[in-house]
């Protein structure tokens, strides 16, 4: 299934249908008012090279019909992520990815202060060269059959790039995510299939775009099965975004632990009771966040689990199967087999090992890089670089990456089950991330960074009733500011290096 295909698919069995309410512009657009756009788009875009195009637009219709475009026209997107150093991060796409052309925003550079870079198309000056010639072609084009529009478009094959995707880099530098119309189509379909989606759903789509989460879950499946989306750019500006939920009325939303934070303290009673399928990706989700939504709302907040390498989603909790704590059970046609790290065997339940993932929403790989490849995919499984086990009913319980795994003492502490407990105990609204500090001297041991001040004795005490000593934070630092990743993650890398940094100057 290629996915612009798809697309004209329902534009053209929903002609008449809202497809589009940018809560950004004002703007409401219907199925047939894309496909038109789309289609323009498209015909502008023959004119750069062929090969990769990338795409820094903020979420809103613009960004939708770009993407939509760009394949239309046999191109490959390149989602640039303009949130944190747009222009190192366009330059990075562009070297790693060897091309020339991203189609970005006048309005968009002005705000984040990006210079126009070597490449850069503004859409605004690709709107304005648009005729009426350009217009009446395309609204034409619409109304012949299926077949001929598809004809007039890029076919291609299902097993072609339909995206190039950046890692977060919250380890290392990023990675090229490559993930064909195929990996994308079918973790839509088995997601979709699991939650019960359909055409009547309503997404509220605030997500960015050159993240996964965003791209499959707010862009992809809304088309896909000809929903109504509603975007809006900024999923920080949480007081719009509950007004938006209380006047669009969605059934659908997803979003990270954070935003939801966010959504919840800037909530009127029941903003969001509209909501059939509330999901918290890319991050745990603390069990204070699920009955803060349930008390508030009356909705259930439930829990998944997925990576850029698949997709994303690899399993969810639902309304019918729903273990809170775990992350769910996995999709249908997606397997899923936790290896112990030593003997390389498949673990007993309820032993942590390595998460590795096979199917069809694996990707095709990094692009250029065969070292990498050849790490992270050996016989069709991904090495998701994740620990976790399954319980007794099949449910994933998601343990930490493994590089949140430290050695105190000789023994394996996970990193995040020591966060799952010192979050319990912290005061509502303080933020923390438990760090690994190596000693040549005294040996590694674990510091815990908190956004406020806290009483330490009384958190320890409390601690010490689920964790053993060895696992207890040996300090704790004030960090006011906890740094974010776009994604609404705690940047757990450059916490590391500003805790290294604050011992080594106080010399601790």
């Amino acid at each position: 299934m290629l996915l612009h295909q798809q697309f004209v698919r329902m534009a053209k069995k929903h002609a008449r249908k809202t497809a589009i309410i940018d809560k950004t512009t004002g703007k409401t657009v219907t199925y047939s008012r894309c496909l038109i756009g789309a289609l323009i788009l498209s015909s502008k875009f023959n004119k750069y090279d062929k090969g990769f195009i990338g795409i820094m637009i903020p979420t809103s219709a613009g960004c939708v019909l770009a993407k939509i475009g760009v394949l239309m026209s046999g191109r490959i997107p390149v989602m640039i992520n303009y949130s944190t150093g747009a222009e190192s991060n366009a330059k990075y796409a562009q070297k790693k990815c060897k091309f020339n052309t991203i189609i970005t925003s006048k309005a968009l550079l002005e705000k984040i202060n990006c210079p126009l870079i070597d490449g850069m198309v503004l859409i605004e000056d690709i709107m304005k060269s648009v005729t009426t010639c350009d217009k009446l072609k395309a609204a034409l084009k619409t109304k012949l059959p299926v077949s001929m529009i598809l004809n007039s478009i890029h076919k291609g094959d299902e097993n072609d790039t339909a995206a190039i995707l950046f890692t977060s880099g919250s380890e290392k530098d990023p990675k090229a995510v490559q993930l064909t119309h195929h990996n994308i189509a079918s973790n839509i379909e088995n997601f979709g299939a699991y939650v019960k989606i359909s055409e009547s759903d309503i997404l509220l789509a605030n997500l960015v775009y050159y993240h996964v989460f965003g791209l499959t879950v707010n862009l992809w499946v809304s088309l896909y099965y000809g929903m109504t989306m509603v975007t809006y750019a900024n999923p920080l500006d949480f007081q719009t975004i509950c007004n938006i939920a209380r006047e669009e009325k969605p059934t659908i939303m997803v979003g990270t632990p954070s935003f939801f934070w966010g959504y919840l303290h800037k909530s009127a009673p029941r903003d969001f009771k509209t909501l059939r399928l509330i999901v918290a990706g890319a991050d745990k989700c603390p069990d204070a966040l699920r009955e803060g939504y349930m008390k508030k709302h009356g909705v259930t907040l439930l829990e998944g689990y997925g990576a850029t390498e698949t997709s994303p989603v690899i399993s969810v909790n639902s309304l019918e199967f729903n273990r809170p704590g775990s992350t769910g059970k996995v999709l249908p046609n997606v397997h899923v087999r936790i290896e112990n790290l030593e003997t390389g065997e498949e673990c007993a339940t309820r032993e942590v090992g390595r998460i590795l993932v096979k199917g069809d929403s694996v990707m095709k790989g990094y692009y250029d890089d065969p070292e990498l490849n050849a790490e992270a995919l050996v016989d069709g499984w991904y090495n998701t670089g994740d620990m976790g086990f399954f319980d007794e009913d099949n449910y994933l319980w998601h343990a930490g990456r493994f590089k949140r795994f430290a050695k105190v003492g000789g023994e394996m502490i996970s990193l995040v089950k020591v966060e799952n407990i010192l979050e319990k105990f912290l005061p509502v609204g303080v933020s923390c991330c438990v760090v690994e500090v190596s000693d040549e001297k005294k040996g590694s041991y674990i510091v815990a960074t908190v956004s406020k001040e806290v009483h330490k004795t009384e958190v320890l005490r409390k601690m010490l009733n689920e964790l053993p000593i060895i696992a207890l934070p040996r300090q704790f630092i004030v960090i006011n500011e906890l740094p974010m990743m776009s994604t609404g993650k705690i940047d757990f890398r450059s916490v590391t290096k500003m805790v290294q940094e604050i011992l080594r100057t106080s010399g601790l």
